[in-house]
């Protein structure tokens, strides 16, 4: 993942290279400001996802989605907090109808069918990880705003300082996992927390192995550079909501490839979610204007009416 987002550093250097000498540049100018400035939001990133993946194995891949859009309520409160941000009524509206969806899609989990593989303690186990991941990633989303909009700094730039950050520290982390014991929560033959030795033969072994991962390298630089964009354009939140519509895509395969099975209130919740995100977002107010526009001319119309069949002179009426 941060060797994905490492690659756009050497992306903004090759663009900044290629705009030297040109007037009309696609990368304006930088402002100085210290490379440090990064590492919380990378360190939130490293901490957040690494949580996330272990709630991943306890849990569902539609709810590991869905429960994400807990990270609204936590970035919408921390912009207040840290960012002096006032939230409308309808965003708090919106932060309720979020919480709601979240009870639901955890009602729905309680109440699926669970295999050997995804025992229920698991499952709730894996649900309260990923709702808590999401208040370090909320941190990560609203870093990562100051710190982009404060210093001017590009998209690209931003995403590989974190990558560097994060690819080295993750790189020296390897050591001591290569040793740690982590029993029966291991994946290595080892039985140790971490065997990267044993991930490169099996690399070598197997080349659907080495596609799979470069073609993750690629989509996580693309999504992190087309994330952290939106940022910087509008807000954290709004990424957020962007991010959300990923829940469809994955859930609709889930259901296709017979990985888990169909829970009516996985709908509810997930609707109930959508709401709220849209109310948060502001969603609703393209759609009362068009209701209102809608309705004015009717309104109007029948006024006429009304007002031209009442206009018959008095005299004449008589």
């Amino acid at each position: 993942m941060f060797l994905g987002e490492f690659s756009c550093l050497a992306a903004f250097y090759l663009l900044q290279c290629r705009a030297t000498g040109q007037s009309d540049s696609g990368v304006d100018p930088q402002q100085p400001f210290n490379p440090l400035l990064f590492l919380p939001p990378a360190l939130c990133d490293m901490t957040g996802t690494s949580i996330m993946y272990v709630a991943l194995n306890m849990t569902s891949a539609s709810s590991f989605q869905m429960l994400r859009g807990a990270v609204i309520i936590f970035t919408g409160l921390f912009s207040v907090a840290f960012l002096g941000r006032r939230l409308a009524p309808s965003q708090w509206l919106g932060i309720l109808a979020t919480i709601a969806g979240l009870v639901v899609v955890g009602l729905a989990d309680l109440l699926s069918k669970h295999d050997s593989q995804h025992k229920l303690s698991e499952v709730i186990t894996g649900d309260l990880l990923i709702i808590m991941a999401q208040v370090i990633v909320a941190i990560q989303m609203v870093l990562e705003e100051k710190f982009v909009y404060k210093h001017n700094v590009h998209p690209l730039r931003a995403v590989g300082t974190e990558g560097l950050f994060g690819f080295v520290i993750l790189s020296l982390l390897l050591v001591p996992m290569y040793f740690i014991p982590a029993g029966s929560f291991s994946g290595n033959p080892r039985g140790t927390l971490e065997d990267a030795l044993d991930a490169f033969c099996q690399v070598g072994r197997q080349p659907l192995i080495a596609l799979a991962l470069l073609g993750n390298i690629s989509s996580i630089a693309f999504f992190n550079f087309a994330g952290i964009s939106v940022t910087k354009e509008l807000s954290a939140t709004t990424r957020m909501v962007l991010d959300s519509l990923r829940t469809v895509v994955i859930w609709a395969l889930s259901l296709a490839l017979g990985w888990e099975d169909f829970h009516p209130l996985q709908i509810l919740g997930f609707f109930i979610l959508l709401m709220g995100t849209a109310l948060y977002n502001g969603l609703h107010r393209p759609l009362l204007a068009c209701l209102s526009r809608c309705w004015r001319p009717a309104q109007d119309s029948e006024r006429e009416r009304l007002l031209g069949g009442s206009r018959t002179p008095i005299n004449e009426a008589s």
